[in-house]
């Protein structure tokens, strides 16, 4: 099909406007996914590098080993931006829960899912695919549920009944092992170990939670495009036995498969912004499968305008022995949104705040 007669808006358009996703598309039974999804060549021309793995630290005894988690929690966000967590006092039966909840919502029935549908980013449940498909260069292959969990959770009954209980407990426990991890960081950094905290880092809680459908060709498209993420901190959950994230290092894609019972942790672009570059925040994909449905869900430390007034900017006892900031301080709402206005483009939020 030739350009001239290609209509990309009105193709996404009519996809968006059935509100049955991605899903609906593999329901249908397509062969060939639509053109919109289609990513350019060079995107997928850097390789894999299959030497290199993201370190697991143990999280059992973390009292009596502190010193030694710290010295570890340090030189993974040092170094790679992530690192997993295993032994982090969440039970495996509420991370397999969270899990069965995405899938029973997605594989519910279309009209049950439509009450859910939205693209208005105020409201605090939603399901859509892409919140940027339409000014993105190339869609991504997923279906995602997402909530906005604190300062202000939503009600229960604003959450899908097959879900409500789960999305609770899940979002409590993830926000107690955030603030472990905050204080862990704190330490990292050689400061007070509320340090973090205080500055509100630990506020803010999105959960955003990722069904990504096996598609037919997924060599010509991605579940997730290269991005950083924009707030604090991530807590991932993946899938339990199907990979697909990739995390970028040294100019090569490490795979980091499914480990079973760990979380997955990433630097986001706001701690490196405080941290003045000492703690990496890395772009990072997911690759679309032949395999599926992928689960993830992903716990994000994040902002809101609403949530602080204050700027944020490299934090005042790391610019010692003559250390010069890397970046202006920011306001939230101002980061949000340059970072929503960018979309998944594979540059980092973070060029535009340097000085």
């Amino acid at each position: 099909m030739s350009n001239t007669t290609y209509d990309r808006a009105s193709e996404i358009k009519a996809f968006d406007e059935t509100k049955a996703g991605v899903k609906g598309l593999v329901d249908a039974g397509i062969t060939q996914i639509p053109r919109f999804f289609i990513h350019p060549k060079e995107t997928f021309s850097i390789s894999t590098n299959h030497q290199f793995q993201i370190p697991v630290i143990d999280m059992k005894d973390i009292e009596t080993k502190r010193k030694e988690i710290v010295e570890k929690v340090r030189e993974a966000s040092q170094t790679f931006g992530f690192f997993q967590v295993a032994n982090h006092g969440v039970p495996i039966e509420v991370m397999d829960k969270m899990r069965d909840g995405i899938k029973s919502f997605i594989e519910d029935d279309v009209e049950e899912k439509k009450k859910y549908h939205s693209r208005d980013p105020n409201k605090k449940v939603l399901h859509n695919t892409n919140f940027d498909l339409y000014t993105s260069q190339a869609a991504n292959w997923r279906d995602t549920l997402s909530f906005r969990i604190a300062p202000q959770p939503p009600e229960p009954e604003e959450i899908p009944p097959v879900c409500r209980e789960i999305v609770f407990e899940y979002s409590s426990r993830l926000h107690k092992l955030g603030e472990v991890l905050f204080e862990l960081l704190s330490e990292a950094l050689g400061l007070k170990p509320d340090h973090l905290k205080e500055m509100e880092c630990t506020k803010g809680i999105n959960l955003v939670c990722h069904y990504y459908p096996p598609c037919p060709e997924p060599h010509l498209t991605l579940g997730t495009s290269k991005h950083s993420d924009p707030g604090f901190l991530t807590i991932l959950m993946q899938d339990k036995s199907i990979g697909g994230l990739q995390v970028l290092y040294q100019n090569q894609w490490i795979d980091v498969p499914p480990s079973p019972g760990c979380f997955v942790i990433n630097i986001a672009d706001l701690l490196q912004l405080i941290s003045n570059g000492k703690l990496k925040s890395v772009e990072h994909r997911v690759l679309a499968n032949k395999e599926g449905p992928r689960l993830s869900a992903a716990c994000f430390f994040t902002t809101h305008s609403s949530l602080s007034s204050r700027p944020y900017g490299p934090i005042k006892e790391l610019l010692t022995d003559g250390r010069a900031p890397i970046y202006k301080q920011v306001f939230l709402d101002e980061f949000a949104k340059h970072y929503k206005s960018k979309g998944l483009d594979g540059k980092s939020a973070l060029d535009h705040f340097k000085l």
